[in-house]
């Protein structure tokens, strides 16, 4: 993906529908986890979601001529789904604030830039470093001395660890070949992770966890068809309109707008420290972003869809 079009602009419109759509997930991620079980939660969303990239891969491009290098998607996509997600919604599960999810989320792009700089040796510029130092220092004053309130240890342990599995899963994206069509890598990428997480569940949470039928059902279907694969569309056209890191780049708005949609929905509210927290890391990862690295993520599938 070496498209040198770093300096066209990102659409507005189209960044906007991707931030508010991968925000959504904040806020349908705990109410599903809630109503079922993280894991299984995951099985049926990623399970619905494969389906649907498949139907959407079918009709775009009809089957894959060859499906060289699937094992490797199905690798990544395993970290960044199964072992991400997973790592997230348990961390929903332990108690872990939308905001705090989100925030953590955010730092990823910028932990990928210095993934890449310590693991593949390039070049990374101080203003990104500082810009992630900036972000942990927001992300620790919206958490504040009350760590127990956030989510607890565990709870943030998980999240930091899930944010972590998003940067290596990054990373990974930019080795794959591109002789499967994104579509198809991407039904690969989410059909991976079902039977892991559906062995995993079934042995930790039981068959069917389910608290609440309504709200598990609705909360599933909105993950799968909203959050992953509307959510990957956006993703794509974001990367043809705007350039590689374009989707990174404008990822960094997500927790302000999770924070709103957490008050609207749960009546979630900032005190004055998280909410000078929630700006001080935005603006840490908006700094960070915004420099043009010579980025060569595969941005086509990028971010965990």
């Amino acid at each position: 993906m070496h498209h040198h079009h770093d300096h066209q602009r990102v659409p507005p419109l189209l960044a906007l529908a991707f931030v508010v759509v991968w925000s959504t997930g904040y806020i349908a991620g705990p109410v599903a986890v809630e109503a079922f079980a993280p894991l299984s939660v995951l099985t049926y969303r990623f399970g619905l979601a494969a389906l649907l990239a498949a139907a959407v891969a079918y009709a775009r491009h009809g089957w894959p001529s060859s499906w060289r290098g699937a094992g490797r998607h199905a690798g990544v996509g395993l970290t960044l789904n199964g072992l991400q997600f997973g790592l997230m919604y348990l961390a929903f599960g332990a108690g872990l604030e939308p905001t705090l999810g989100a925030l953590l989320h955010s730092l990823s792009p910028v932990m990928t830039v210095l993934l890449a700089g310590f693991l593949l040796r390039e070049r990374v510029r101080p203003v990104q470093v500082a810009g992630f130092v900036l972000g942990v220092a927001g992300v620790l004053l919206v958490l504040g001395p009350e760590v127990e309130a956030a989510g607890g240890p565990v709870g943030l342990v998980l999240g930091a660890l899930a944010a972590l599995c998003l940067s290596l899963g990054w990373l990974g994206q930019r080795g794959l070949s591109t002789a499967l069509p994104p579509a198809w890598s991407a039904t690969v990428q989410l059909a991976a992770s079902v039977p892991p997480l559906l062995v995993v569940g079934m042995l930790t949470e039981g068959v069917w966890p389910v608290q609440d039928t309504g709200t598990f059902a609705w909360s599933v279907v909105w993950l799968a068809v909203v959050n992953s694969v509307a959510g990957l569309l956006l993703i794509q056209a974001l990367v043809r309109e705007g350039g590689a890191g374009a989707s990174s780049s404008v990822l960094f708005l997500s927790p302000p707008v999770t924070a709103v949609m957490a008050y609207v929905w749960f009546g979630d509210t900032l005190d004055l420290r998280e909410l000078v927290g929630l700006v001080v890391a935005t603006l840490g990862v908006a700094v960070a972003t915004r420099v043009r690295s010579p980025q060569r993520v595969a941005d086509r599938h990028e971010l965990g869809l």
